[in-house]
C-alpha cells in the first residue's frame, strides 16, 4: 500500500519544521510549501491525501485554498486540516463552512494534532 501523502502549507519555518518532524515520524509522505500560490501549484501537480493548511499565507489565504479544493472535481477526496494563530470562533466557523475537515488554533497540542492527522488519513 502506498504511503499517505500530506501537503503542508505553512509560511513560518519554525512551525513547519516541527510539523514536518511530527508528520514524518508518523510515517506519512510530506511536501511543504510556504505560500498560497505554491499550494495551488502543488495541488495540481500531485493531489495529496491531506492538506495541513495555515490560514494566513502570502499571496492567497488558506480560506481561498480550501475553497479551491472543495470546488475542484479532481481534488474532491482531499482532506483539509486548517490552522490559525487567530483562534476565534469566527475563523473556525468560516474554515469549517468552506469545507475544512478539521480546524486547529496555534499553539496546538502536538498529540491532538497528530492524532487528528492520522484519523483524517484513515477515513
Amino acid at each position: 500500500m502506498d504511503r499517505k501523502q500530506v501537503l503542508l502549507v505553512e509560511d513560518e519555518d519554525n512551525i513547519a519544521l516541527a510539523l514536518e518532524f511530527l508528520i514524518g515520524r508518523k510515517g506519512f509522505g510530506l511536501t511543504r510549501v510556504a505560500s498560497g500560490d505554491a499550494a495551488l501549484e502543488a495541488l495540481e501537480a500531485a493531489p495529496p491525501d491531506l492538506v495541513v493548511l495555515d490560514v494566513m499565507l502570502p499571496e492567497k489565504s488558506g480560506y481561498e485554498i480550501c475553497q479551491h479544493i472543495r470546488q475542484s472535481e479532481r481534488l474532491r477526496g482531499v482532506k483539509v486540516l486548517m490552522m490559525t494563530a487567530r483562534g476565534g470562533e469566527v475563523e473556525r466557523r468560516k474554515g469549517l463552512a468552506l469545507g475544512a475537515d478539521a480546524f486547529f488554533t496555534k499553539p496546538f497540542d502536538t498529540r491532538e494534532l497528530t492524532d487528528e492527522i492520522a484519523h483524517l488519513l484513515e477515513s
